[in-house]
């Protein structure tokens, strides 16, 4: 199985600026310094998102959880990176109802 609408998935702004790539954010430091060092970049916030849609769209789904919140989809797969590599990550999508998949949080296997 696919990510349901992935054609439409959401990776939001402050989800990448504000987390992913945040060097100072308590949760997302760790992740931040992985990303940088395959050259993602907080100024360009949108090569990231777009990497993440695609290996969101990509790959099959590894785990589906039903919530109060939305189905979570779980995708694994290799993201292209700037510098060439392509990194093994976990992202984790929620589908509200009547909603196209939105990021929830990547993080590197």
């Amino acid at each position: 199985m696919m990510l349901p609408n992935a054609d439409r998935a959401r990776v939001d702004r402050s989800k990448i600026v504000d987390y992913l790539l945040s060097v100072s954010h308590p949760d997302g430091g760790s992740k931040a310094a992985f990303l940088m060092r395959f050259g993602f970049r907080v100024e360009a916030w949108q090569v990231l998102a777009e990497a993440l849609r695609v290996t969101g769209a990509s790959h099959p789904v590894a785990s589906v959880v039903e919530s109060a919140h939305g189905t979570r989809y779980t995708v694994d797969g290799p993201m292209r990176a700037p510098d060439g590599r392509a990194p093994m990550m976990r992202t984790i999508w929620i589908m509200e109802p009547g909603e196209p998949p939105r990021l929830v949080t990547a993080h590197p296997l």
